[in-house]
């Protein structure tokens, strides 16, 4: 019976993940291409999509995250060379703001999200999901684990799902939740599995992108 619940809500959540996924780009195609037309005119060195180091997927399976550039070229090289500034992004659950290494415009594509409409490809792909824990970085997670060895069994369960374009994290303040809070949010929506709670968080999205709570 046990087999039979999971099975059956694996199957319904990519079944949503998908119908979300074609939705979501038909939707907001126009803002989509508004988005990468955008990057391009202001920023012109650079990629339309962020040249980022490999995010970490279910089971600690390396993806890359699909999202509109709205940094300087090789943004972390560079912020790896400032010593004070990336003590500050650690401190800080790996945000600044404001962000020097921002392009023009990057807070509105931020603020509102746009930078990751992207993302709704990684979900067709199989990357990721439309709920889930937002991806972690590898280097992040063990840079935290050093700081807060405690925190090694939630890590373990929030990795154990596919990281989702939205999420309980992502609802509950996004930036303003340090990462020992957050992991703790991810991992216990990991031990919920629950498709009506994945539409309850769905749901409570457009607010939080609307109003921009915890963006930067």
């Amino acid at each position: 019976m046990l087999y039979m619940k999971v099975d059956f809500y694996e199957t319904g959540k990519r079944i949503m993940d998908i119908l979300g996924a074609v939705v979501g780009i038909i939707l907001f195609s126009p803002i989509l291409i508004g988005g990468a037309v955008w990057v391009k005119l202001v920023s012109k060195e650079g990629p339309v999509l962020a040249d980022i180091v490999d995010r970490v997927g279910k089971n600690r399976k390396p993806f890359r995250l699909y999202k509109f550039r709205s940094m300087i070229p090789n943004a972390q090289e560079w912020l790896r060379n400032q010593p004070e500034l990336y003590k500050k992004y650690q401190d800080n659950g790996y945000k600044l703001n404001p962000d020097p290494r921002w392009i023009k415009g990057a807070k509105l594509l931020r603020k509102s999200s746009i930078d990751e409409m992207p993302q709704f490809f990684n979900v067709l792909k199989g990357d990721m999901s439309i709920v889930g824990p937002r991806p972690y970085y590898f280097f992040e997670i063990e840079e935290q684990l050093q700081r807060y060895p405690n925190l090694r069994e939630y890590v373990d369960k929030a990795v154990s799902i596919k990281p989702g374009i939205t999420g309980l994290w992502q609802v509950s303040g996004r930036s303003k939740v340090g990462f020992e809070d957050r992991v703790k949010l991810d991992a216990a929506y990991a031990e919920k599995k629950s498709l009506i709670f994945d539409m309850i968080l769905i749901l409570k999205s457009p607010y939080v992108i609307i109003s921009g709570k915890g963006a930067s």
